[in-house]
């Protein structure tokens, strides 16, 4: 499971909205003075990512939670959305330059241009496959845990 901590802001009927920090794994690593992705980071301003989420746990606002995706379920829409336009790619510039070579293309260029639509095309079939696939309602974030904001009183 992929986990990640989020502050609830606003609490309504079945429903919460959750605010998490985007953050760099740069911060983390002991290069990331004189990387350049570890100062491109520390350039751009970190992001809030804020969800609404479905849920039947009694929450107020100010409650820190763990929310959780399946590693699985993102490994898959992955390697969809990232495999399939480079089959594309890969496949339609083999046939493009297999015309080439076979003169019924008289230049490079159209191999090449043909290369290109196949992996436009590959982006547009992973992008119908992801929304018409029913799976995706698997990619939407749960509440794993609920860490309350209050301090316990107790009497002296």
């Amino acid at each position: 499971m992929m986990q990640e901590r989020a502050v609830v802001t606003k609490v309504e009927q079945g429903n919460v909205t959750v605010k998490s920090e985007i953050k760099s794994t740069c911060s983390s690593c002991q290069q990331n003075e004189t990387c350049g992705s570890g100062i491109v980071a520390k350039a751009i301003p970190h992001k809030n990512l804020i969800v609404e989420i479905s849920t039947n746990e009694v929450l107020s606002v100010g409650d820190i939670v763990t929310l959780s995706i399946p590693e699985k379920d993102m490994l898959k829409v992955a390697f969809q959305v990232y495999l399939w336009p480079l089959i594309g790619l890969i496949f339609f510039s083999a046939i493009g330059q297999h015309m080439v070579n076979s003169n019924v293309f008289p230049h490079e260029i159209f191999a090449i241009v043909l290369g290109g639509l196949g992996g436009f095309l590959g982006f547009k079939f992973a992008s119908y496959w992801q929304k018409s696939n029913a799976s995706n309602n698997k990619l939407l974030p749960q509440i794993a845990s609920v860490e309350t904001n209050k301090i316990p009183i107790m009497e002296i």
